[in-house]
């Protein structure tokens, strides 16, 4: 649960955007930008970066720390001392140390007795049924002691999903393992999480009553609901899903065949539509899925391994055909080989994962996926956006969408999982999780002037966003683009951007380079009001939408401007990934 800086422009120009902004706006913002994170970090603020088990700023949950905090909240940084990196904690836990003060043994913790650890010295918490003693990693959040002394001595379930409900913090913490709750905490504080891993952690399983339940959340109305329906031929299987809605062009459809267990997800704006069944009968790894875009019809066709008739689809395992809010729905990992690796800078790299031939992932416009990999025998978890293989990609089938996933990733020298990543060898495997993330189509709607701030890799989801708009909004008249790097060789995509501003009048980029070379013509500096005033123009009978992307001092300087500038909430969005 430790993060490095991943939004992609270095943590010191991070540090310059606060300073900048300081002078400039006379507004004090203080950012998140640590190379570690714990998992329970400020609720109220943005996450940031490249980490272990807790998302990077381009990710924010709803209501999580990854938000734009309200207008004069401040955020909490603490500088870590010397000597309590991510890694220095992973040499900690492998060391031998005990560190749960307990030597070795696990107990039943009652309730009162978790109330009595809470101090920095002996702070104790629980997170769905387990205790842990979280006093050895008090120096090592760099969200400093207040804010890990909000679980102190208490059932922290929901502090801890509000951030990051989906993390490994097992993983993490498994040295810290006190042992279990003894009684049911209030069903308020239960969770819901669909993990691929085990549920037992040093032998100790969770209580059966705090085992994960699905939320019950608000539903759209009844006749809204997906429906399914499947037939079958002699060769075939094919399963029908009726979303009811139009879909959009980068499909919503998550498949995964593992062994004869199937499973269907439906990503549908923010709800999570899941079918998922043990089959009958075996059936070929490959799975072919095709889209009706306008009617929301989804069809999957398998093929028997043996020609013979099916009596039924399956039978039915957990959460099938559920409909819930996506941030209700736990992740659901699968194996993918790296293809290839592709420079597009300096230190940027395009990464190309295939996925297993029983999966197929459409990735909608604005989620982001999550990579897993273990490093010292702890596992390292960061989001990345969605890209596709360049800005404007040529057209493909309904059938070849979802087989392969592009990700574009910045290098960090001193990083955890990005050096790891550049040194995987062409036919790795590594663990891709989600598709997460609660972009909707309706911001779009009616549209006709897109304005993108970006900063860096908050540029990646701009990329599918410009594509889209292009491609499927002819009522978007004008969008422009106002990227923000240091220096020319940072520019994402550059001749790319370039090249479809001369091949479409509707779009145009502006970059600004705040160290750029004497050679450099176009725009210097960083963002401010004056900037902002001139490119983002109110046309009379327009509707504007502005999207915001980058580091969380960047993203921060710039949701103030825009509002400063009369921008409703209605008309700004803050981009997940």
């Amino acid at each position: 649960m430790v993060e490095e800086d991943g939004m992609d422009l270095e943590e010191e120009e991070e540090e310059d955007y606060r300073s900048e902004s300081r002078r400039k706006a006379s507004t004090v913002f203080s950012v998140i930008a640590s190379v570690l994170s714990g998992f329970l970090g400020n609720w109220a603020c943005f996450k940031v970066s490249e980490m272990l088990n807790v998302p990077s700023q381009a990710f924010p949950a709803a209501g999580s720390q990854q938000r734009v905090a309200p207008a004069g909240q401040s955020r909490n940084k603490v500088v870590l001392k010397p000597g309590h990196s991510l890694l220095d904690w992973i040499r900690l836990t492998k060391s031998g140390q005990d560190l749960t003060g307990l030597r070795g043994r696990l107990i039943e913790v009652t309730e009162d007795e978790l109330k009595k650890h809470n101090t920095k010295k002996d702070c104790w918490t629980c997170i769905r049924g387990m205790v842990y003693n979280l006093s050895a990693y008090m120096d090592f959040h760099p969200g400093g002691e207040e804010e890990l002394m909000r679980a102190a001595g208490i059932d922290s379930t929901d502090l801890f999903d509000e951030v990051h409900r989906w993390v490994n913090y097992e993983s993490m913490l498994k040295e810290c393992l006190v042992g279990r709750m003894a009684v049911k905490p209030s069903p308020a504080l239960q969770a819901h999480t669909e993990k691929t891993e085990s549920t037992h952690l040093n032998g100790l399983s969770a209580p059966p009553s705090l085992r994960p339940e699905p939320l019950s959340a608000p539903l759209p109305a009844k006749d809204h609901r997906p429906r399914y329906d499947w037939f079958q031929t002699d060769g075939t299987v094919n399963i029908v899903v009726y979303t009811k809605r139009k879909i959009p062009s980068a499909g919503c459809a998550v498949v995964d065949l593992q062994d004869d267990n199937l499973r269907v997800e439906m990503l549908l704006g923010r709800m999570s539509y899941l079918l998922y069944w043990r089959l009958s009968s075996r059936v070929q790894d490959h799975v072919d899925v095709q889209t009706a875009h306008s009617v929301g019809k989804v069809q999957l066709c398998l093929r028997k391994s043996v020609k013979e008739k099916w009596t039924q689809l399956g039978q039915s395992l957990e959460h099938h055909d559920t409909f819930i809010q996506c941030k209700d729905r736990g992740l659901f990992y699968r194996e993918c080989v790296l293809l290839s690796k592709t420079d597009v800078t300096h230190n940027t790299q395009l990464l190309r994962l295939q996925l297993p031939p029983g999966s197929r992932m459409q990735v909608p416009v604005g989620r982001h996926v999550y990579l897993k990999t273990s490093v010292q025998g702890t596992d390292v978890v960061k989001p990345y956006t969605a890209v596709d293989q360049m800005l404007i990609p040529p057209s493909q089938s309904s059938a070849e969408v979802g087989s392969d996933i592009h990700l574009m990733i910045k290098v960090y020298p001193d990083g955890v999982l990005t050096p790891h990543i550049a040194n995987l060898p062409i036919g790795a495997s590594l663990s891709v999780g989600g598709p997460e993330g609660s972009l909707t189509l309706r911001v779009l709607r009616d549209v006709t002037h897109l304005y993108m701030l970006a900063a860096g890799t908050g540029f990646t989801p701009m990329a599918r966003l410009i594509r889209l708009a292009l491609q499927e909004f002819t009522v978007i008249r004008k969008m422009k683009l106002m990227f923000f790097n240091r220096q020319e060789r940072d520019i994402l995509w550059q001749s790319q951007l370039d090249e479809l501003c001369t091949k479409e009048e509707r779009f145009e980029v502006q970059h600004v380079l705040s160290e750029p070379a004497d050679s450099w013509t176009g725009r210097r500096g960083r963002i401010d009001a004056c900037m902002l005033q001139n490119f983002l123009e109110r046309p009379e009978n327009s509707k504007c939408l502005v999207c915001v992307c980058g580091p969380a001092g960047f993203t921060e300087s710039a949701v103030q401007l825009v509002r400063q500038l009369d921008f409703s909430e209605e008309e700004l969005h803050v981009f997940q990934a």
